[in-house]
């Protein structure tokens, strides 16, 4: 039988007190719910798994009804396919103008496009010295002085509040790594 690699994305895990997942649980979860060769990056919600291409399209609401149910945490879940982390990764055009690839942030967008509509007017503004760039599953925000301080990361937040789950360079790269082997 056919399989689809998928990269699931949990918003707000480990970043704080609350919402605290281990990832031995959350591999697990994933596992009972059917799904094969289930791998986390970082302690931050990041999986990478195989299902069957009829269970990728409702799989992210499914995850987070068992985040709820088996581990009693809520998280707005963001799934991609590894070809489309393959063209986010392709379609960054901010990635020499970044110096420190952790300061290099990449929004996922839960809804490409529908949340494009929302930022194209941030893209076409002046954010030095951040940069902010769009692609066709992601936003891409340069924060030379830390995403806290970053005004493009609060615009692309103010636009998209949950729908968006960001990540930095690093982490993207890594977690394209582990999507293709």
């Amino acid at each position: 039988m056919s399989k689809q690699r998928l990269v699931a994305l949990l918003r707000g895990i480990n970043t704080g007190r609350a919402k605290r997942i281990a990832m031995a649980d959350l591999r697990q979860v994933l596992a009972e719910m059917g799904f094969s060769d289930v791998r986390t990056l970082l302690n931050s919600g990041n999986v990478v798994f195989d299902c069957s291409p009829a269970e990728a399209a409702d799989c992210a609401a499914r995850i987070q009804d068992a985040l709820v149910l088996k581990l009693g945490v809520p998280a707005k879940v963001t799934v991609i396919d590894a070809a489309q982390l393959a063209e986010i990764v392709a379609q960054n055009s901010l990635q020499g103008v970044a110096s420190d690839h952790s300061r290099l942030v990449v929004g996922v967008l839960s809804k490409p496009e529908e949340d494009r509509c929302k930022l194209e007017p941030l893209a076409h503004l002046s954010w030095q010295p951040e940069a902010f760039a769009l692609g066709r599953h992601a936003a891409y925000i340069w924060c030379p002085d830390g995403v806290l301080a970053s005004r493009a990361a609060a615009a692309m937040g103010k636009a998209l509040g949950d729908a968006v789950t960001s990540r930095s360079w690093t982490t993207i790269s890594k977690l394209h790594a582990l999507a293709c082997t």
